[in-house]
């Protein structure tokens, strides 16, 4: 697959080893990093950001061998640059892309994406219906279904077109616990189906719509891949999911294929965090992963892989407004989720910075509490990492792809092509 942002250069070639790391993601980035987007982007107005190529090189290699073979299907949330899809996809062991949006799958797939899965199920009529009157579209995107009232409307618009539409069951791939006469979920509320019974009488109702094909079943573990490992409890519960998984995802398989009478080709599985349980099940065709390429700072404390941080913005000092205060231009870059500090951006270079309690990231402005012997001036610039990974892609038209001390390119976000997905 190809395709270059406009006016840039082609994607470039993997390297084996990275010249960026740091031994320890949580901490702040060190100065080597700092010195060099400073100077990569010296004289590009702020705010700005930037995707290390290097570190994005490098956390590309790490997922293909924590892949073991299994084809890792991108993520577009945790992306949201197409010039950077299209560069992951040419690389040896990734293969397809998880859209979050039917009007985003049948775009990429207009851009030379062939192999689009919907992450989640969509009741958006018009997009459906612009899906099913484009054959190379519908021959490129799988729907996601956890409901009939979901292929409802997916068989309309495929009927109105003459055409047949690819879907996916999304299974619930939480923990669920009992203990007496107490029961516990723990994972997220996703889809209602849960068990093989649940899937088969789902995969049945769908196939009898007339034009809707069952390819495949999707798990995302979000209890293992989407929670750092932060304590016994959480390492316990991710041993606990795995093993049922191990279980119940073949089961839920068989059950499916027996009910629609033909074979899975697709069966996902795993996110970023979870990549090496989800192969060791031999069920699983495919992996997703996303944020293990820009790897956001929820991701710092994860045992599974060595974090790199790829993707930083960076904010100027606009105003020193007393001794051991310094406020930079813009950061109100909350991640989605609870409100809680971890969704906060952090700065990281230079060393020493700290968000206020009171005011946070700001709207349009951020203060910054500088520890003793940090200093900065009207006009430095402080680099930030983003609680999580795509998201942030979503404040800026474009994105400058540093490699060593110069950018390599400069591309476009999803917002910078004029799409904005939700």
């Amino acid at each position: 697959m190809t395709g270059t942002a406009r006016g840039t250069v082609p994607p470039t070639s993997p390297s084996t080893t990275a010249t960026v790391r740091t031994a320890d993601a949580s901490a702040p980035a060190t100065g080597t990093l700092g010195v060099r987007l400073d100077e990569a982007t010296r004289g590009l107005p702020a705010p700005l950001a930037v995707v290390d190529l290097d570190a994005l090189d490098a956390n590309a290699t790490d997922l293909v061998h924590r892949a073991g073979g299994t084809p890792v299907r991108v993520a577009s949330k945790s992306v949201r640059v197409r010039h950077v899809l299209h560069d992951v996809l040419a690389r040896p062991g990734f293969a397809g892309v998880m859209a979050y949006s039917v009007r985003e799958a049948v775009w990429l797939a207009r851009e030379g994406v062939d192999d689009v899965l919907l992450g989640y199920p969509s009741v958006d009529t018009g997009a459906l219906d612009e899906l099913a009157a484009d054959p190379r579209a519908a021959a490129a995107v799988t729907l996601m279904v956890d409901d009939v009232a979901q292929a409802d409307l997916a068989a309309a618009a495929a009927r109105a077109h003459g055409t047949t539409l690819r879907v996916c069951l999304d299974v619930d791939a939480s923990l669920r616990v009992r203990l007496g006469p107490l029961r516990a979920h723990l994972g997220v509320r996703r889809s209602p189906v849960h068990s093989a019974a649940d899937a088969a009488v789902l995969a049945a109702a769908v196939e009898a719509r007339g034009p809707l094909v069952v390819r495949g079943v999707m798990f995302y573990e979000a209890q293992v891949a989407g929670l750092p490992d932060t304590s016994p409890a959480v390492r316990a519960v991710k041993r606990l999911s795995v093993a049922d998984l191990a279980v119940r995802r073949a089961a839920v398989v068989e059950a499916v294929q027996d009910a629609v009478g033909h074979s899975l080709d697709l069966v996902n599985s795993g996110g970023s965090g979870s990549v090496e349980t989800s192969v060791s099940d031999a069920t699983v065709t495919e992996v997703t992963a996303g944020s293990g390429l820009f790897v956001p700072t929820l991701f710092d404390r994860y045992r599974a892989f060595e974090p790199r941080p790829a993707a930083f913005f960076g904010l100027d000092v606009v105003r020193v407004p007393g001794p051991g205060w310094a406020t930079v231009f813009g950061g109100g870059y909350v991640a989605s989720g609870p409100a809680v500090k971890t969704r906060l951006p952090r700065p990281v270079w230079p060393g020493g910075l700290a968000l206020t309690s009171r005011e946070g990231a700001g709207e349009v402005q951020t203060p910054l509490r500088l520890s003793s012997g940090a200093d900065l001036r009207v006009g430095d610039r402080v680099w930030f990492r983003h609680a999580k990974a795509g998201e942030v892609m979503e404040r800026f038209s474009d994105v400058h792809l540093v490699r060593g001390t110069s950018v390599e390119a400069t591309v476009p976000t999803y917002r910078g092509e004029g799409r904005t997905f939700g």
